[in-house]
C-alpha cells in the first residue's frame, strides 16, 4: 500500500495511512483528544484532528486508534450524531455512560505489556497525562508524549488563526489591566510561587483585559502568558497586536513575544524557583520544557475563580446586556408567530433571523456559539446543529427547541426556549412542564456559600426523577463576561467531581437548563442563565440565592399550567412581570405586542 501523503481522503484511508505510521513507529495504539495546547473547549481549525481523522464533528469525543480497532468515546449528547457521522467509517461509537470504562482506562486495560500508547503532548493535559502513564507503567506498557502522527498525515491541516487583538474598554472593563496583575501577583505570593504559567486562553483574556477572534463565537486569542513579580510576558503571533496597543501594554508593564518562543522562555524559568500551574489546564508537552529543578506549585489558576467572580458593576453592565438580547428575541418570535404557515421556514432560517434581530442590538459582537434550532426529533440531539444537507423544515404539529446566544461587549447570553409549532401534543406539554418545574426548583433554591456546585443538580432534577425521566447532560455551566460561554471552575452536574474549586461564590453566573429528550420524537431544554446573590447570613452560616438574568418570556403554549403548584405558578407570573417590565422600553409595534401577550399572568 502507498505511503503517499493524503490530503483529502475518506476516513478510512486517513485511518489506514495512520496505522502505517503507527507500526513504523512501533505505536499500539494512537490517542486523539478534542483538545489543543491551551485545552479549549472550541478549538482553531489547526487542532480539529480529531474531528478530520474520525469524522465526528462533536464539540467533545477522544479518538483511539490501534491495528484493529478504532473508536470514538462520546457521551449522551452526541450519541445520535456519532452514530450518523461514524457509519462506514470502520470507527465505532464507545457510550460514555457511568461504570464503563473511559478512553484512558479502556488503553489501561487493553494495552499489552510492552506496548507504547502514544499521543501529541501537545495537546494533552499535565493531569492525564500522569493519569494515563502510570495506569500503563502498571502494566509494564509505555506513553508517548514526543510525537504528532496527525502532522505527517493530515498535509492540507489549516493554518493557525491570525485575528487582531484589541482591548476590552471601559466602561464595559471594570477593574484596570494593572489591578488585575497585583491581584494576581498577591495570590502568588500567598501561594509561595515564585512564577506563574498560564495556557487558558480565557484566562488570559481576562486578565489582560484583550480579547480576540481567534475562536468562533469565544473572544478570545492563542497565547501563552508567564507572570512573576516583576514581569508579565505575554507570548503572541506579534502580527496580531499594533503598534499603538502594544505601547499600551508596555506601559502597562507587558512584554509581548511571538507566541512560538513559549517553549524557549519555560526553559530559562531558573532551577529552584517555584511555578504555580493548574495540572487540568495545561499540558504535558509545555512543562516538559521545564528545568528538572523547578519546584511545581499546582492548583487552580488564581485567575479562573476571580474571573467567574463578577463584580457588581460587571453584573449591572450583564442585566444591560440581558435586556438587550431579551429584545432581539421577542423581536425575532414576533416575526416566528407571523411568519409561521405563511412563508417557508426551516431550521436555517430561524438562525438567520435570529442573528440578524441580535446584530441590531447595541453592544452586540458576534453569537456564544453555533444556534442549535431543533425541530421535533432533532431536538432529541442536545447539540444539534442543522446544515444546507441536513436540515428540517418548520411546519405541522410539534415543537422547536431554540438554543443561542450572543457576545455583548458588556456580557455573555445563552438561553432556550421552546416553540410551539401548530398544536403540541399532550405528552410533549407534560414534557415542557416537567423540565420547567426543575428550572423554577433550581432558580428559588436558597444555599449556604460555599457548597459544592455539583450538588446542587438534584434540585433541578429531582421533579423530573420524580416521574421516572432523566437527562444526559449537566444542569448548568458558568459563563463568562464578554467571554468564553462556557467558564468554570462552578459546574452543576452530579456526574462532576465534588472538588474544593467548585465551591459556589457570590457573582458566578450559571445556566440553568435541565431538559428531557426522546430520540427520534422530540427534545425539551428550557435555560435560563442566573447569578449567585448574597441572602443572608443566620446562625447556621451565610446563604447564596440566585437572581435569574435572563429576560424572555417562557411559552404557555408549550405548557400544562395544571401541573404547576401554587408556589410554581407564582415565581412563573412574577417572572413574567420582571421581564415585561424591563423589555417593554426597548420594543414597539409587534414585538411589543407579543411581549404582552407572552407574559400574561396564569
Amino acid at each position: 500500500m502507498s505511503t503517499q501523503p493524503l490530503t483529502h481522503g475518506t476516513v478510512p484511508q486517513r485511518l489506514a495511512h495512520t496505522r502505517e505510521l503507527m507500526n513504523r513507529e512501533g505505536i499500539h495504539a494512537l490517542l486523539v483528544p478534542s483538545a489543543d495546547p491551551h485545552l479549549s473547549e472550541y478549538l482553531p481549525g489547526y487542532w480539529q484532528g480529531r474531528q478530520w481523522l474520525s469524522g465526528f464533528h462533536g464539540s467533545v469525543g477522544t479518538l483511539i486508534v490501534t491495528a484493529d480497532f478504532a473508536g470514538v468515546w462520546a457521551d449522551s449528547r452526541y450519541w445520535e450524531q456519532a452514530t450518523k457521522e461514524l457509519k462506514g467509517s470502520g470507527i465505532e461509537l464507545v457510550k460514555l455512560q457511568p461504570g464503563q470504562p473511559g478512553p484512558l482506562e479502556w488503553l489501561a486495560e487493553q494495552t499489552p505489556e510492552g506496548g507504547v500508547v502514544a499521543v501529541d503532548g501537545a495537546v494533552m493535559a499535565v493531569a492525564s497525562a500522569r493519569t494515563l502513564g502510570g495506569k500503563l507503567a502498571e502494566r509494564g506498557a509505555q506513553l508517548r508524549t514526543d510525537i504528532d502522527l496527525l502532522d505527517e498525515v493530515w498535509k492540507d491541516r489549516p493554518t493557525l488563526p491570525n485575528q487582531p487583538i484589541y482591548q476590552h474598554l471601559p466602561p464595559q472593563a471594570t477593574v484596570s489591566r494593572g489591578a488585575k496583575l497585583a491581584s494576581l501577583r498577591a495570590a502568588l505570593k500567598e501561594k509561595g510561587a515564585d512564577w506563574h504559567f498560564i495556557a487558558t486562553l480565557d484566562d488570559i483574556a481576562w486578565l489582560f483585559n484583550l480579547r480576540g477572534g481567534d475562536v468562533s463565537f469565544n473572544p478570545v486569542f492563542v497565547s501563552f502568558a508567564l507572570i512573576n513579580q516583576q514581569q508579565a510576558t505575554l507570548f503572541v503571533a506579534l502580527s496580531k497586536v499594533d503598534a499603538e496597543l502594544r505601547a499600551v501594554l508596555e506601559q502597562d508593564g507587558v512584554t509581548l513575544r511571538d507566541y512560538s518562543e513559549v517553549a524557549d522562555a519555560l526553559r530559562t524559568v531558573p532551577a529552584g524557583a517555584s511555578l504555580q500551574v493548574d495540572p487540568a489546564r495545561v499540558t504535558a508537552g509545555l512543562l516538559e520544557n521545564l528545568d528538572a529543578g523547578v519546584k511545581l506549585i499546582e492548583g487552580l489558576n488564581p485567575t479562573t475563580l476571580a474571573k467567574s467572580r463578577k463584580s457588581l458593576a460587571d453584573a449591572e453592565h450583564i442585566r444591560q446586556a440581558m435586556e438587550q438580547d431579551g429584545a432581539a428575541l421577542c423581536e425575532f418570535f414576533a416575526w416566528l408567530d407571523s411568519a409561521l404557515g405563511r412563508e417557508r421556514i426551516t431550521e436555517l432560517t430561524i438562525d438567520e433571523h435570529l442573528t440578524a434581530a441580535r446584530t441590531r442590538r447595541p453592544g452586540y459582537v458576534s453569537l456564544s456559539f453555533n444556534t442549535i434550532a431543533a425541530y421535533n426529533a432533532n431536538g432529541a440531539m442536545p447539540h444539534y446543529h442543522a446544515t444546507e444537507e441536513e436540515h428540517a423544515v418548520i411546519e405541522g404539529d410539534g415543537l422547536l427547541l431554540i438554543d443561542s446566544g450572543g457576545q455583548y461587549l458588556g456580557g455573555t447570553t445563552d438561553i432556550t426556549r421552546m416553540v410551539p409549532i401548530g398544536t403540541p401534543s399532550e405528552e410533549q406539554k407534560r414534557d415542557c412542564t416537567r423540565v420547567l418545574k426543575g428550572v423554577i426548583a433550581l432558580s428559588r433554591a436558597h444555599f449556604p456559600k460555599g457548597i459544592l456546585s455539583p450538588l446542587l443538580d438534584a434540585i433541578a432534577r429531582a421533579p423530573i426523577w420524580a416521574e421516572g425521566v432523566d437527562y444526559g447532560h449537566g444542569t448548568g455551566h458558568g459563563v463568562g463576561y464578554f467571554l468564553n460561554v462556557h467558564e468554570g471552575p462552578q459546574v452543576i452536574a452530579y456526574q462532576a467531581a465534588t472538588a474544593p474549586q467548585t465551591a459556589m461564590q457570590p457573582g458566578m453566573i450559571t445556566s440553568i437548563e435541565p431538559g428531557t429528550y426522546r430520540p427520534g420524537r422530540w427534545g425539551v431544554r428550557i435555560e435560563n442563565l442566573v447569578l449567585n446573590r448574597e441572602a443572608g447570613k443566620t446562625e447556621f452560616g451565610e446563604f447564596l440565592k440566585f437572581e435569574t438574568l435572563t429576560l424572555c418570556p417562557i411559552d404557555t403554549r408549550c405548557l400544562e399550567p395544571s401541573l404547576l403548584t401554587v408556589d410554581e405558578r407564582e415565581w412563573f407570573n412574577a417572572y413574567h412581570a420582571e421581564v415585561r417590565e424591563r423589555l417593554s422600553p426597548l420594543l414597539d409595534g409587534a414585538a411589543l405586542e407579543w411581549l404582552q401577550v407572552r407574559t400574561a399572568a396564569i
